[in-house]
């Protein structure tokens, strides 16, 4: 073990194979501040170039990608306030709000630090899971993995804000929407409308991308001139990784959590953050501060999240199980450069484990170095005229949400989201529950169908099903031991005090939708057979009492409840752009793509956008149209896509890429 060990070392150190992690590195940093795209575009991007590779570069090549995603995904969650990946969505919670007050580069100098450290324990991890791991993953089964499904909900009861009814009933409205399309247990398909489409479900990272991006950027062009308030940014790229160095244990406590988390296969990408985040409040003696600006909720998520692409190599390496959509491509370009994942990785490949090792630690200390040098630099485009960066971050987030089936109803699905982000910021219903519940949808219901195939509902007996429930039990507790209304303390959609509305037929109209949505809902499963609907009847029954707790209050006109929560009644909103106004402008491209196609539909939205609302000059409006136009060129150009064809378009022989 110690001869494979110094062996990789030895590879590790050759130019060649530095060349190859560091060209891993640089890629990874650009698709990694692109919204939406993360490790499985630009895995699949890499796997092409691996043909007649040698292993040791061409796994450093990956290996480079795949360490420095999840830390310069970053980029867009802080400055922007959109998730660059589905691991990066809790920091936007903290992150953004700081970058909002000037703070940028201290917000995002402290995720890559706390990054680094995650990235650095996640290696280590994986250095002694190589010899300790087997017994340990195999011993969670359907069972176990549901119950930590049911741990990840549990982080509900944080995420809140000051009402826990709110919270329940957003994550219902988030299973309900995980559950549309096929039953995993029966094939049955469920709330699908009858369309090709929503056969397989609503894609996560519109899911995301709609939730978060989208009411976003509408109340950045209502709100002011730049994202911050002020461009003094000074020297907080020190002091963020200062902020890392004071909670050094957080970001390990948090690391270890994602460590274990990403280990066990199909749980990790998506919920990890949400869990450190949830750790963190749960842990923390002051509250006040989370969902506003405290550098704890940016340095938890991110030191998990780095942490688990060394816990996801696990089961990824050593029995060939993917713990995530990313390691399913690393696993497919071990295959093509004629590696066999499983028990041989410890054993005669032992030299090539170890180099994976090596070369995950350094290029997280490779990654973090061009990161935090980036910073100041990079923060500063919180400083420019939001109106100017609208156009780049529409284009962007329409391209990133067409990755997902490369179909127009991406698009479709992506305005419809982004309307239901709009009305749920609004009502102070919590968007990070409604996502929680969507991410952990399918999955639990996968579980929780093959825990009762196997064992029956004698499975709830099994001692770790009872360890992971008692659990869940002391998270729900901690989550709700605190704050008005039993909720967690995260203002995650704004100050409930200065948002109490005198008006409350609008939160009616929009409750009582919810609820009508989810007797819809019961009405369209309840008749499947017992596998196929008993999961999504479950979700509608319970979603509709905490409905009816919401609707409750604002129906007997009790305006000092905490259900009461009205954005649009903010003091200095009254004069204020309407935000369906400028949502108009995003619907409005998503039209023109179906009717001329998207090259000129985003074409001619650049134009008129930057001449009629921004109102820049001429020069200005030509120049960024032209920027625009050709970053989406090329990149369309390296992932080979055909850009989503209009209705005019049919009748045409256009060339690319106006077809």
């Amino acid at each position: 073990m110690i001869e494979a060990l110094f062996d990789a070392l030895a590879n590790l150190m050759t130019w060649q194979h530095m060349a190859f992690m560091t060209l891993g590195v640089v890629l990874g940093l650009l698709i990694g501040v692109l919204p939406g795209l993360g490790g499985i575009a630009g895995l699949s991007l890499l796997l092409p170039f691996l043909y007649g590779m040698d292993q040791i570069s061409a796994l450093a090549m990956l290996i480079g990608l795949v360490a420095i995603i999840p830390t310069s995904d970053t980029f867009t969650s802080v400055l922007m306030g959109i998730p660059g990946s589905s691991a990066s969505q809790a920091t936007v919670l903290d992150g953004f709000p700081l970058a909002k007050q000037g703070e940028a580069a201290r917000a995002l100098s402290a995720a890559f630090f706390a990054s680094l450290i995650g990235g650095l324990f996640g290696a280590a991890i994986l250095t002694g899971f190589v010899v300790v791991a087997r017994p340990l993953i195999l011993s969670f089964g359907a069972a176990e993995l549901f119950m930590l499904t049911l741990f990840g909900l549990s982080m509900v009861g944080v995420l809140a804000g000051t009402n826990l009814a709110k919270g329940v009933a957003a994550a219902a409205l988030g299973l309900v929407l995980g559950a549309v399309g096929a039953a995993p247990a029966t094939g049955e398909y469920r709330m699908e409308f009858g369309t090709l489409y929503l056969m397989d479900g609503v894609p996560l990272v519109i899911v995301a991308l709609g939730l978060f991006a989208v009411p976003e950027i509408v109340d950045l062009l209502r709100g002011g001139p730049t994202i911050a308030r002020t461009n003094r940014l000074g020297s907080g790229w020190y002091k963020g990784i200062l902020d890392t160095w004071r909670h050094k244990w957080l970001a390990l406590r948090c690391s270890g959590l994602g460590a274990v988390i990403g280990a066990i296969p199909g749980l990790g990408g998506s919920v990890v953050d949400w869990i450190a985040y949830g750790h963190v409040v749960q842990t923390s003696k002051d509250r006040s501060q989370f969902g506003k600006g405290d550098i704890r909720g940016v340095i938890a998520p991110e030191s998990a999240n780095n942490a688990k692409e060394g816990g996801g190599l696990v089961p990824t390496l050593l029995f060939g199980i993917p713990g995530s959509g990313s390691m399913a491509i690393f696993l497919a370009g071990m295959i093509l450069l004629g590696l066999q994942p499983g028990p041989a990785m410890a054993g005669r490949n032992l030299d090539v484990t170890y180099t994976i090792v090596w070369s995950l630690a350094l290029a997280n200390v490779i990654g973090t170095a061009l990161c935090i040098a980036l910073a100041p630099g990079i923060a500063r485009l919180t400083t420019v005229r939001y109106t100017l960066v609208a156009p780049f971050m529409i284009m962007v987030i329409s391209f990133a949400a067409f990755q997902a089936t490369r179909s127009l109803y991406d698009l479709v699905a992506l305005v419809a989201m982004g309307a239901l982000g709009i009305l749920l910021k609004r009502f102070g219903w919590p968007r990070p529950a409604f996502l929680i519940g969507f991410v952990l949808a399918l999955q639990g219901e996968r579980y929780l169908y093959q825990a009762v195939q196997f064992a029956g509902w004698d499975f709830l007996t099994r001692p770790l099903v009872i360890a992971i429930a008692v659990l869940t039990l002391v998270s729900i507790w901690l989550g709700a031991r605190k704050g008005p209304g039993g909720g967690g303390a995260v203002a995650t959609e704004g100050s409930a005090e200065a948002a109490r509305a005198r008006v409350l037929w609008p939160q009616l109209l929009f409750t009582a939708a919810v609820l009508a949505l989810f007797v819809w809902a019961f009405t369209q499963v309840w008749r499947l057979s017992f596998l196929g609907g008993v999961f999504p009847t479950g979700v509608a029954v319970v979603g509709f009492l905490a409905t009816l707790l919401v609707l409750a209050p604002l129906a007997l006109g009790r305006r000092e409840s905490s259900a009461n929560f009205d954005g649009e009644t903010t003091p200095g909103d009254e004069g204020s752009t309407s935000p369906w106004r400028i949502f108009a402008w995003i619907a409005g491209l998503v039209v023109a793509t179906a009717l001329v196609g998207f090259f000129l539909a985003i074409l001619g939205f650049f134009l008129v956008f930057l001449r009629l609302y921004a109102r820049a000059s001429w020069v200005t409006t030509v120049l960024l149209t032209v920027l625009g136009i050709g970053f989406i060129l090329v990149l369309a150009n390296a992932l080979n896509l055909v850009f989503p064809g209009g209705w005019l378009q049919g009748a045409y022989d256009l060339p690319w890429p106006l077809r």
